[in-house]
């Protein structure tokens, strides 16, 4: 079982990352806090100071269309933020 599913890239990510020293994860939904922590230090190698977790919902939605009523939802996932020791950082782009 993977733990980490795929980094997060984004605008407020990846500013956070440059200033703060945190990184973005789509991590597993049983996943716990600790876990997350081991998988990240193995996985990019550095060490890990905190980590907050945030659970989203299934979005369900409706669209009314000249063809009728067309009905659709997005996945429910786990999002991550890693917050890594001091002078050390995690390069997405060689780790894919």
């Amino acid at each position: 079982m993977s733990i980490i599913i795929k980094p997060i890239i984004t605008e407020k990510i990846t500013k956070d990352g440059e200033i703060f020293n945190r990184f973005g994860f789509v991590v597993d939904k049983k996943a716990n806090k600790i876990q997350i922590k081991n998988a990240v230090e193995a996985a990019y190698g550095v060490s890990v100071v905190e980590v907050n977790t945030m659970n989203y919902r299934a979005d369900r939605t409706v669209k009314y269309t000249k063809s009728g009523l067309i009905s659709g939802k997005t996945s429910a996932y786990k999002k991550a933020i890693v917050q890594v020791q001091e002078g050390e950082t995690i390069d997405f782009y060689n780790n894919i």
